[in-house]
């Protein structure tokens, strides 16, 4: 099966991790929609809280590393929608016992 564009951009942000949780943004559904219609892709992101301490931080991770993948320049948004543990991917939530 060969992996669309979206798919090797969501594993590569794989690589972004929450420092405080310990699990990759991705796994926490965090990721809410990756655009790659338009000359730039565009990412639309979440944070696990509104006033998380790490959110400019891992913001600039997400743009530098979509950026590094794709090899252009992406824009980051951040999306109003809050988050809760039911938008992390199946079992992610295991070690915390939230599952």
């Amino acid at each position: 099966m060969i992996a669309s564009k979206e798919d090797e951009l969501m594993d590569a942000l794989r690589a972004v991790i929450d420092p405080e949780i310990g699990l990759n943004i991705v796994e926490l559904g965090l990721i809410r929609n990756i655009d790659l219609s338009g000359e730039q892709p565009k990412i639309t992101m979440i944070l696990t809280t509104p006033f998380c301490p790490y959110g400019p931080a891992l913001i600039e991770q997400v743009r530098f590393t979509a950026q590094n993948h794709s090899g252009t320049p992406v824009t980051v948004e951040v999306g109003t929608e809050l988050w809760d543990p039911s938008m992390m991917e199946e079992g992610a939530g295991g070690d915390w016992g939230l599952f």
